[in-house]
């Protein structure tokens, strides 16, 4: 039988981009940096591209009455850790690190969520492969990295195909080793996010075969440490913080030209890589609550990792949500925005 998630669709936020460097790393604290002022410091995990440089580009990082201290993670694995021993109070990830993170009993609250489109989640396969429908992936070779979002997408893209993880044969491989085994022929497919898709599609080095979009939920979070949020004053601080981030979205929705200059230069993404990502994914996302059907459909998530023995035991993703920070948001169902050229 097809399984569907609960409504709620995304791509990945801009927080997953460099997963490519690693997935057990440290933060990298050497391009850290504090913004604002105050006796109250907040400790933001971030990766390159990420939260920083968008509230930055956005003009979000101004007149803070409390310190903003940055933390550069690779991927969302590790910020995770490092929100579990209190070492950061709040960042940002995708759809999937969350449910690992409670799957090893992690001291993690999701306290915001936004929904877009996961065109930009795709199965990839190159320019002149033979493969067409996803159904001919059976007994193929695909890469994917191991606990992301990318590989959710992959397990719900094959059962919609009506095949199950085992009739293929994955390679758990980080975006950068990923790509050059899918550019060298190494693999027959690669299920990855945006901007590596916008990437390979750019340089005609491969089409889509699938995405996620119907397929996933699409959401994306800030997750706090919970000694935070019984700090009355940091509290505060993180509400502050997610109503800048929520602006700042509304930001690159109005601006997606500007935003794909800011990104391109923090990462070196080449522009039009850039702007292509923003245009698929990036501009279509929207605040929404952390709800009941939002919290439904990453425990189905969570029971398909447990299902296929990838998370030991069963979770209970409810346990895992703080709710106080929904305000008025729109439902998690709340449709996409989607980006029309003027």
């Amino acid at each position: 039988m097809r399984r569907h998630l609960v409504p709620a669709a995304l791509l990945l936020p801009l927080t997953l981009f460099l997963a490519a460097c690693g997935g057990n790393s440290a933060a990298d604290t050497a391009g850290a940096g504090t913004d604002g002022n105050g006796s109250l410091t907040l400790n933001v995990g971030d990766q390159k591209g990420g939260s920083e440089a968008v509230l930055r580009a956005a003009g979000e990082l101004k007149n803070l009455d409390y310190k903003i201290k940055w933390s550069t993670f690779t991927s969302g694995p590790p910020l995770l850790e490092a929100v579990n021993a209190k070492a950061v109070d709040i960042g940002g990830v995708g759809n999937t690190p969350p449910v690992f993170a409670a799957g090893a009993g992690s001291k993690v609250s999701v306290v915001a969520a936004w929904h877009g489109t996961s065109k930009g989640e795709a199965i990839l396969v190159p320019k002149n492969s033979s493969l067409h429908k996803p159904e001919e992936l059976k007994g193929r070779s695909i890469a994917v990295a191991q606990g992301s979002s990318a590989h959710f997408q992959l397990i719900a893209s094959l059962e919609e195909a009506g095949l199950k993880l085992s009739d293929v044969k994955v390679k758990y491989l980080q975006p950068a080793d990923a790509l050059a085994a899918f550019t060298g022929g190494k693999v027959d497919a690669w299920a990855v996010w945006d901007p590596y898709t916008s990437q390979v599609l750019n340089a005609k080095q491969g089409r889509i075969l699938a995405d996620g979009d119907g397929v996933v939920n699409g959401l994306s979070f800030q997750v706090a440490a919970p000694s935070a949020l019984k700090d009355t004053k940091k509290a505060a601080a993180v509400k502050d913080y997610l109503e800048r981030l929520r602006r700042a979205q509304d930001w690159v929705y109005r601006h997606p030209d500007a935003w794909a200059k800011v990104w391109a230069k923090d990462t070196g993404l080449p522009y039009e890589v850039a702007l292509a990502s923003v245009k698929r994914t990036n501009a279509s996302r929207i605040a929404v609550a952390v709800d009941k059907p939002l919290i439904a459909s990453e425990q189905q998530i969570a029971d398909i990792f447990t299902e296929l023995k990838l998370i030991p035991g069963k979770v209970d993703f409810a346990a895992f949500v703080d709710t106080r920070f929904n305000g008025g948001l729109p439902p998690s169902t709340t449709t996409p925005r989607v980006y029309k050229d003027s």
